[in-house]
């Protein structure tokens, strides 16, 4: 094992050790974590995502009207 140092808002530790039982560890329980994320290869979220990226999403589903969908892909297809 080793030891890191991250940082993160009061209120998510809050929440997060709300999670816990008495008998849970934080470091085991955010192993575990680490490692399920890991394994499975989890999709980004959306506050991973660039702007791009959410842009490219939206213009692939179904409940995105046409309107909105012509619009996307004429910035995505501007050079910055």
């Amino acid at each position: 094992m080793t030891a890191i140092h991250v940082s993160i808002p009061v209120r998510l530790l809050e929440d997060f050790d709300e999670t816990l039982t008495f008998s849970q560890s934080r470091s085991a329980k955010i192993a575990a974590l680490l490692r399920s994320h890991l394994e499975n290869g989890a999709a980004p979220t959306v506050t991973m995502m660039s702007t791009r990226q959410l842009m490219a999403a939206l213009t692939s589903r179904e409940d995105v009207d046409d309107t909105m969908k012509v619009l996307l892909l004429q910035i995505l297809t501007k050079t910055p």
